[in-house]
């Protein structure tokens, strides 16, 4: 059964009471910093070996189609709403019948764009967007990926700048393109680390966002292969099984470790 530990460990191995832990930085990489105010609770099981159990059940999430910060960024915008496997099929088809660099997209017919960002809804706003991406990118001097270099906060700044990029966009375009070891996990991640109890889900996403960074910089490796598997297993358990609504939790392989579940007196 489910019960909230009585500390955190800190990344000096350090057990702290969580009031402490939630004050305590994690400064590596300039950007593993916790937030004194983020929303982390206590947990039974590691994180680590939570995703150990979705990896056993799910296996290894096939990797993003792409590590080119630009085309994350239209990867990003692409089908708006869609799910993940339809979002990659969007992607391959601009990929196939376009191109992914920023010319590509600007020189591309607004039908043939529309036919990529169909694969979600509103497909004209999106198609702007799409051309909105790459006119930034542009007027930014063209390759996204050299101004990435730089320190993370100014890359962070930068890629905010594109459509339908925030903190947790760009955060997750630095993870994939190799430049930035945090977990960025989007709303579905949070979602399952919520019900599990790592962290408390505040009326602030913004809040919610950092206690689901700040626990993975707490409980997992910062390696940026494992952090990228970690957010994809997040995601597709929060999208498969723990879904907002109506969440499956007797299919769930987490069920007997899950505060949500737990509460509502389901069993795996």
């Amino acid at each position: 059964m489910w019960k909230p530990a009585a500390g955190a460990v800190n990344v000096t191995g350090v057990a702290l009471p969580w009031d402490e832990a939630c004050a305590d930085r994690v400064s590596r990489s300039g950007a593993r910093t916790i937030d004194p105010g983020a929303a982390v609770t206590g947990f039974c099981i590691p994180l680590a070996a939570t995703i150990s159990a979705l990896r056993n059940h799910y296996g290894r999430p096939p990797p993003l189609p792409t590590t080119d910060p630009f085309a994350l960024i239209l990867f990003e915008n692409i089908a708006y709403l869609a799910p993940a496997e339809r979002r990659r099929v969007a992607f391959d088809l601009l990929k196939a019948t376009v191109g992914t660099t920023p010319e590509a997209i600007l020189a591309a017919p607004r039908a043939a764009l529309e036919r990529v960002t169909a694969h979600g809804i509103l497909k004209a706003r999106f198609a702007n967007k799409l051309r909105d991406c790459a006119q930034m990118a542009i007027d930014l001097g063209g390759n996204v990926k050299a101004i990435l270099r730089g320190p993370i906060e100014n890359a962070r700044k930068v890629l905010r700048k594109f459509p339908g990029i925030g903190e947790p966009g760009a955060d997750k375009i630095l993870l994939f393109s190799g430049h930035l070891a945090c977990l960025a996990p989007e709303s579905n991640g949070l979602r399952v680390l919520a019900r599990l109890g790592y962290i408390v889900e505040d009326r602030s996403y913004a809040r919610t966002y950092r206690a689901g960074n700040a626990v993975a910089a707490q409980q997992l490796p910062e390696k940026i292969a494992g952090l990228r598997e970690a957010h994809l297993l997040l995601h597709r358990h929060g999208a498969e099984l723990c879904k907002r609504s109506a969440p499956l939790c007797p299919r769930c392989p987490l069920s007997a470790d899950c505060a949500f579940a737990n509460g509502r007196g389901l069993k795996p």
